[in-house]
């Protein structure tokens, strides 16, 4: 017999959804859990995974179309439907067990017996639905809270569950997603045992200490898979340290005496056996985000580490795409290392020829539409508030950095021996910037109302460009810090910032901005000042170019220096044309000098 996939509820407000991509063709074998297709609605777009085992027998519901929750996307069978209809009637002798042993799918039949005869679509809704019911009426369980995510974040925004009611979860083990004004981030689960209730649903906000979800050890919560699965699966949860994926292999077997004999070692043998309990919990760990077992065996049938991937997918969440690029690149970079072993001759004429730019790749998103993630809506909000709140002005300057790059030339080598960073131009013009707040407060000050406030300490922002968007990680009391610390700082702060592991206090609290356009190859910005403070410096690229010089005699020469513009954005209320001249000059004075020794060194 065979079983109906259906669009299950993917949030409160959610009423339908478009199947933007199917992961399965007709005729391919599935396992539970294995991502099935991929659904797109207007909160978020997510895979479903598949129900049952079996194989794909038809889809239903093709790509682009919209259906209601609850429509009948594809079936599965080969036998996964003839064995949920065969653990009906067991009913009878199963009764003998502690109810809390009872499968979930058992208790369907008791509540309406004409189930027996109905069609295949009716076991699948009453496996889900029963299965949330069990959860709430069997074994204790222990409430999931959300945590204290910073000293100033006081709610958070549910974006999305990696788990689903009746799942096995360990400690520590990604739960759900949660999005804040200051940060995203994943929720690990506090304990082990099944999800037996999620009480806060997708894109639903709730203050912090509110209960998201119940996690016990009742076994009639893990029932959304067939219900001949139940009886093995019933202790499981004690085992509290394995990883998610550890309960697949068990499944497996259990689905397999009921599959077709060929197609079921066709998939699930060489991957999840062997592999996934060994690596699955590495995985998780190094990329801090849920994968899919498809993902998991791709990447180690493709040799490739997911820990240096950054997922694409709905919260940075790591897809097969993701795995197939790597692998691409991988094979490219290793075939340009062949021919470039096989050619040595060839290269040493070529050498004098200028190379040609390369055409930059078109991008997968020309020609598309996607919705906002929760990060670009909040920057966009923020951006549009501090223009409207302040009245913003930049001025600028030239600055002559030849002292500034020969100094960092001569002493780079021993800096990083010493220090266990690079030593980059950023940390020069944050120092000096750090000494001209001193010395002008009004830059490090902000105008509340009718009260204006001169800050005792320089907490800087680092603006950060990510694959998610920008942040501002802080570097707090930065005027204690010397060269050497500042540079270690933003070292440490934007590495964590891309890897997603800062916290949210460390996003908040600034006093002052820097942002380094000029990494990105520009000359010269207009950066917009961030609420709560008054002003931002922008650094521009640092090109060579003829300028116009005295030389020693005070004669007037033209020589190739390093030169940049340094942007000072401003709110207008506060600091006036003039402070922001003076202020940008005793920075400027300070680079141009370049006497930074002691700070490198030397």
């Amino acid at each position: 017999m065979s079983d109906n996939v259906q669009l299950p509820a993917l949030g409160e407000s959610v009423t339908e959804g478009t199947v933007t991509r199917w992961l399965k063709n007709v005729g391919d074998t599935v396992e539970v859990d294995e991502p099935l297709l991929e659904i797109s609605t207007d909160k978020v777009d997510t895979e479903i995974p598949s129900p049952f085992a079996g194989v794909l027998e038809q889809i239903l519901v093709q790509e682009d179309e919209t259906v209601e929750v609850g429509a009948t996307l594809a079936v599965i069978g080969s036998g996964e439907g003839a064995s949920t209809q065969e653990s009906a009637p067991a009913e009878e002798p199963a009764a003998e067990q502690p109810a809390a042993e009872e499968p979930a799918a058992e208790q369907a039949p008791a509540e309406e017996p004409a189930a027996e005869a109905a069609p295949a679509e009716q076991p699948v809704e009453e496996h889900e639905e029963p299965a949330a019911a069990a959860a709430s009426e069997g074994a204790v369980g222990e409430n999931v809270t959300l945590p204290a995510l910073g000293e100033s974040v006081t709610e958070g925004t549910v974006t999305r569950w990696l788990k689903a009611v009746g799942d096995d979860v360990a400690v520590d083990e990604p739960l759900l997603e949660i999005s804040t004004d200051k940060v995203d981030t994943e929720i690990p689960s506090p304990f082990a045992g099944t999800l037996q209730q999620i009480l806060v649903q997708e894109d639903e906000t709730v203050e912090v200490g509110a209960v998201l979800a119940v996690i016990g050890s009742g076994a009639a919560a893990s029932a959304p898979a067939p219900a001949e699965k139940v009886p093995e699966k019933a202790p499981e949860p004690e085992k509290a340290p394995e990883p998610q994926s550890a309960p697949e292999p068990a499944a497996e077997q259990e689905s397999a005496p009921a599959a077709a004999p060929a197609p079921v070692p066709a998939t699930p043998t060489p991957a999840p056996v062997p592999a996934t309990p060994a690596a699955a919990p590495a995985a998780a760990a190094v990329s801090g985000t849920y994968l899919t077992p498809l993902v998991r065996k791709l990447a180690a049938d493709k040799g490739v580490d997911v820990a240096s991937l950054v997922g694409t997918g709905v919260g940075g969440r790591i897809r097969k795409e993701d795995v197939l690029d790597a692998a691409a690149k991988a094979e490219a970079e290793k075939a340009a290392a062949e021919a470039a072993k096989a050619q040595p001759a060839a290269a040493a004429p070529a050498a004098p020829a200028p190379k040609a730019a390369p055409v930059p790749a078109v991008s997968p998103l020309r020609g598309t539409t996607e919705k906002a993630s929760r990060l670009r809506q909040i920057i966009a909000e923020r951006m549009v508030d501090a223009l409207h709140s302040q009245a913003q002005l930049t001025t600028v300057v030239e600055v002559d950095v030849t002292r500034v790059a020969r100094l960092r030339a001569k002493a780079k080598e021993d800096f990083k021996a010493r220090e266990g960073v690079n030593l980059t131009f950023l940390p020069f013009f944050v120092l000096a910037a750090i000494e001209g707040l001193k010395a002008f407060p009004k830059i490090n000050g902000v105008l509340e109302g009718n009260q204006i406030t001169y800050h005792a300490q320089e907490n800087v922002g680092i603006a950060v460009d990510t694959e998610k968007g920008l942040l501002v990680p802080v570097i707090r009391d930065a005027g204690d810090l010397n060269l050497a610390g500042i540079s270690r700082k933003i070292v440490d702060l934007a590495g964590r910032t891309r890897q997603n592991k800062v916290t949210p206090d460390e996003l908040s609290g600034a006093t002052f901005t820097v942002t380094n356009t000029g990494s990105g190859g520009a000359i010269i910005d207009t950066p917009i000042v961030p609420g709560g403070t008054s002003a931002i410096l922008g650094t521009g690229a640092i090109v060579k170019r003829p300028v116009v010089i005295q030389d020693a005699d005070g004669a007037e020469v033209i020589a190739i220096r390093s030169m940049c513009y340094l942007s000072l954005s401003y709110d207008h209320r506060l600091v006036d044309g003039a402070d922001a001249s003076r202020y940008l000059t005793a920075v400027k004075n300070r680079i141009e000098e370049g006497a930074f020794e002691s700070e490198v060194g030397l």
